[in-house]
């Protein structure tokens, strides 16, 4: 039996692929397509998880002096002999990533890039030996590899003192890679200190990349595009490519043909479709591109349990505090497309390519959301339906598991808003507790109008109704003194939500139904035969409950109905 290959979860250095076995998704192209369009300095944006880590690590391994062809043996790369003769294992290269430089305070920040720097340097310390290289260049190399920077202009000036150093030993000039180059004024933006960083950012930047004799040319990456005269002031020949460009589309991410080839190969090719549901959809340039970190762990888990449910990687792998920011502070209007976005519609935007942090506290509410917008679309949370038209793009969510990013965020908002007028809130309770329907009715249709609905669109109706699912669960679960169960196995099926009031012996069994059309009366009679043909309201009878309250709720975009029923259970049941 043929030993597979190991699938490459959290793999960010190149040369472990072919040392360990790892599948690897042939990206090498990347380095022809460099070499053939590069400018001086290039900056790559794309969402988090789609490999921008790994591609910067496998640009170092290519060009870098002393690197093992072997690595690319039987790669795309390999079939352009001439490129791998001129370049392949040529140039001194620096490579950094700054994601881990943060801090809650600038200081912090300010340690943690001297230590990256530091520890790039060190991988340099054969040219403490250099017999090309002065005494007092070498103290200065000496320094850098302790950490020690006497000052913050030496801080600014190290990486272009690095790339003098290593010009001047090998003979050669340098290549700088830097990766996550946006993640300090992500981090110093939450906690306070963005300008310091941004200074300090924009020096280090103009000291290595501007009028740098010693560099033959730098790739930069990261998620958002940062406005030029923020941080790259001044530079010439700067190429940028986003994910809107044709340019380098499809080496960012798995395409329709590597997803299949990787299923086929782990004998998972029969959960393609649902695959593609919950993890495709982007659109860069004129690639449709697969979250890749979402299909290798979709893949490890299809390989060991062939009918493991779709889980939510890429969700799991940040706070999505973006999705909570636009949705909390959401006008009337952009509740509206919310509401389209989730219901599977479009919505068009013009969006500002270009970006500082600072933008997004605009006092006018309009350039604020304008923003919001532009960020979600540049981070992955919205993504292009056909080509843009200059600044004007045509919006979607990209796949189902995105979508359900925005549901969560949508659910967690409604929580705190409702729950957060007390008083209606707890009418809402006692109306459940009681059995006063009308009432229930009159007070959740209070709180759908104020919330964000799913319109009558092509989304499938039980993920129609899973969102009010949601809404009504939220509501219920505030409540801490009730045991409120969702989609609990009762009797010989599983309703929506079961409850239990232990201090009053009361029990409610609610099934929530997707209205079609605005058929409210069909859509409740459906739930209440559901629950009594399904022996829902057992479960409560055997833990004890004298009083059974069953409800059947019927929602349509912003408003419900609801049909009730109930029983007592008589004092001999409790035996």
């Amino acid at each position: 039996m043929e030993r597979k290959k190991k699938l490459p979860i959290g793999i960010e250095f190149f040369k472990d692929f072919r040392r360990d076995n790892f599948y690897y998704v042939d990206k090498t192209g990347f380095i022809r397509d460099l070499v053939d369009m590069r400018g001086l300095v290039n900056l790559f944006t794309r969402p988090r998880r789609f490999g921008k880590s790994l591609n910067m690590d496998m640009l170092k391994t290519f060009f870098e002096i002393g690197t093992d062809p072997s690595c690319f043996e039987g790669l795309e790369i390999s079939r352009e002999r001439a490129i791998c003769e001129e370049h392949m294992g040529k140039y001194p290269v620096i490579s950094i990533t700054l994601k881990g430089v943060e801090g809650r305070s600038f200081q912090t920040a300010y340690d943690m890039l001297g230590i990256v720097v530091s520890t790039e340097a060190r991988r340099f310390k054969s040219l403490l030996d250099s017999d090309r290289l002065m005494p007092y260049e070498k103290e200065k190399l000496y320094q850098m590899m302790k950490g020690d920077f006497g000052s913050e202009a030496e801080l600014q000036d190290s990486l272009r003192l690095l790339t003098e150093l290593l010009s001047e030993h090998y003979g050669k000039q340098v290549i700088v890679l830097i990766d996550e180059y946006d993640v300090p004024l992500d981090k110093a933006y939450q906690m306070g200190y963005y300008q310091e960083m941004v200074s300090l950012i924009r020096a280090l930047f103009s000291q290595t990349l501007k009028t740098n004799s010693n560099l033959y040319f730098a790739v930069i990456t990261g998620c958002l595009r940062i406005a030029k005269e923020s941080i790259f002031t001044g530079l010439n020949n700067f190429k940028v490519r986003t994910i809107s460009d044709t340019d380098f589309a499809e080496y960012f991410g798995f395409t329709d043909k590597e997803v299949r080839d990787m299923l086929s190969y782990y004998g998972v090719e029969d959960s393609f479709d649902e695959i593609k549901e919950w993890y495709d959809g982007y659109h860069f340039g004129d690639a449709d591109i697969y979250c890749p970190w979402d299909v290798l762990n979709q893949c490890d888990k299809l390989r060991a349990w062939a009918d493991a449910p779709m889980e939510a990687h890429w969700e799991n792998s940040s706070s999505n505090a973006i999705v909570k920011d636009i949705i909390a502070t959401a006008t009337e209007t952009t509740k509206h497309q919310i509401e389209a976005l989730i219901s599977g519609e479009a919505v068009e935007k013009v969006l500002i390519p270009e970006l500082t942090y600072t933008d997004l506290e605009s006092e006018d509410e309009e350039t604020r959301q304008t923003y919001l917008w532009s960020v979600l679309f540049a981070t992955g949370y919205l993504t292009d339906a056909g080509k843009p038209e200059g600044q004007r793009h045509k919006l979607v969510i990209p796949n189902r598991e995105v979508k359900r990013i925005y549901e969560n965020r949508i659910l967690s908002w409604f929580r705190v808003k409702t729950v957060s007028d007390t008083a209606r809130w707890r009418k809402f309770c006692e109306s459940v507790k009681t059995g006063d329907a009308a009432e229930l009715q009159n007070l959740l249709n209070g709180f759908l109008a104020d919330s964000i609905s799913i319109r009558d669109t092509f989304v499938k109706k039980q993920m129609k109704e899973n969102f009010y699912h949601g809404m009504i669960l939220g509501l219920l679960r505030a409540e801490g003194s009730w045991s409120v169960m969702s989609n609990a196995e009762s009797g010989v099926g599983y309703t929506d939500i079961r409850l239990e009031i232990p201090l009053t012996k009361t029990g409610c069994i609610i099934e929530v139904k997707y209205a079609e059309d605005g058929k409210y009366a069909q859509a409740c009679a459906q739930a209440m035969e559901q629950i009594e043909e399904g022996g829902y309201a057992e479960t409560l009878r055997q833990d004890g409950m004298r009083t059974i309250h069953k409800y059947g709720i019927a929602c349509y975009k912003k408003s419900c109905e609801t049909a009730y029923a109930t029983e007592s259970v008589p004092w001999d049941r409790e035996s």
